[in-house]
């Protein structure tokens, strides 16, 4: 991503612009497309007169939605999951986003609700959507106050109301799978795949998963990365363990980097770039001619987990293997067990030893 000649546009390497600026305390978020500069431009300069001229409305007024989903953008600006609430915000706008906030709740959010199943969206990423609602409506009960001290939102924030989410059972490969899939994916995305299979990474740590992160163990003779709190689901420091297999993945993608450019950032990369998801083109349609559609990326990290409790690595290692919150990492890092939990990671890379075991589990 590009800045322009305007604070606040930014151009995408596809070539679509986007708008990402905060004026006055209220950020500005908007996907373009494939605009000129100057298109780009009049659509800012459209946005901003219009938030100017809310401003005029009467004073006693509750805040809009509007209102309130800005400062909860502002206030969000340095997390990573920023964009993404961002995007939520902006499909919900059109239908929420001019209503005061004490009149957001079930019945006006079904509007909403129906729009996003007509265009075939699932319940559970509708719900990731409510779940922002929810968020803002507490912060407008609890957290913000007007000038006379006085709460946004002057009631407790209603119940709102999810979707029934149809879950599907996890779906661990079998090692048949894996070697049926694995020939089918480009070739980036062999090694990216491999390394969740034997780290039990979720897809965000692995594409973000950066050098800097990197601690040699000399006593182990490899390294560890350690996953910043900030930067990991559990809020947890998460000390990646790498098996024979996600260690010869990471001298490959280092062998890589040192070919191309010695200062990327990221360990996994695609033509100089982060990867943004796994879950891309080239893993939908290897997954496809693999007869394999039900698998999903987690199921990767479901992979990894199944595969250590049938190779019998007890729970509590489990735990720290997988980066459960329950689980003390920092401690096994601090006694210096990590050669004892490459030992335990580098039994799921035991066929024999789990073949077996995997057609019993799976009747």
């Amino acid at each position: 991503m590009a800045t322009t000649r305007t604070r606040g546009i930014s151009l995408e390497a596809d070539g679509s612009r986007i708008i990402n600026k905060v004026h006055k305390g209220e950020r500005i978020f908007l996907r373009l497309g494939k605009v000129s500069q100057d298109e780009a431009e009049q659509r800012l300069a459209d946005e901003i007169r219009q938030r100017q001229n809310t401003q005029h409305r009467r004073t006693n007024a509750r805040p809009l939605f509007a209102d309130c989903a800005a400062r909860y953008l502002t206030e969000s600006q340095h997390k990573r999951t920023a964009e993404l609430l961002a995007y939520h915000i902006t499909i919900l706008l059109p239908f929420i986003g001019t209503m005061e906030i004490s009149h957001v709740h079930d019945a006006t959010l079904d509007e909403f609700k129906n729009a996003r199943r007509l265009d075939g969206v699932s319940p559970t990423t509708i719900n990731r959507t409510l779940e922002v609602v929810r968020t803002v409506l507490n912060r407008a009960a609890r957290a913000w106050r007007d000038e006379a001290g006085q709460p946004w939102l002057l009631t407790a924030p209603p119940l709102i109301t999810m979707e029934q989410e149809n879950r599907r059972a996890p779906h661990p490969l079998s090692w048949e799978e894996q070697d049926t899939l694995m020939p089918l994916l480009p070739l980036h995305l062999q090694n990216m795949i491999l390394f969740a299979i034997n780290s039990g990474l979720r897809d965000e740590n692995i594409c973000g998963l950066r050098w800097s992160w990197e601690t040699p163990i000399p006593e182990a003779g490899r390294s560890v990365f350690i996953i910043p709190s900030g930067d990991y689901k559990t809020a947890i420091n998460h000390v990646v363990i790498l098996n024979d297999d996600a260690w010869h993945i990471i001298e490959q993608q280092r062998a890589k980097i040192n070919k191309e450019d010695g200062s990327a950032k990221y360990v996994f990369t695609y033509s100089g770039h982060r990867v943004d998801t796994m879950n891309n083109n080239g893993w939908q349609n290897a997954r496809a001619k693999a007869g394999l559609q039900d698998v999903r990326i987690h199921d990767l990290r479901h992979t990894y987990a199944s595969r250590l409790r049938l190779a019998g690595v007890p729970q509590e290692d489990r735990n720290a293997l997988m980066g459960h919150k329950s689980a003390s990492i920092p401690e096994h890092y601090a006694s210096a067990d990590i050669g004892r939990l490459i030992e335990l990671s580098n039994k799921v890379l035991d066929r024999q030893g789990t073949r077996t075991l995997l057609r019993v589990v799976n009747g």
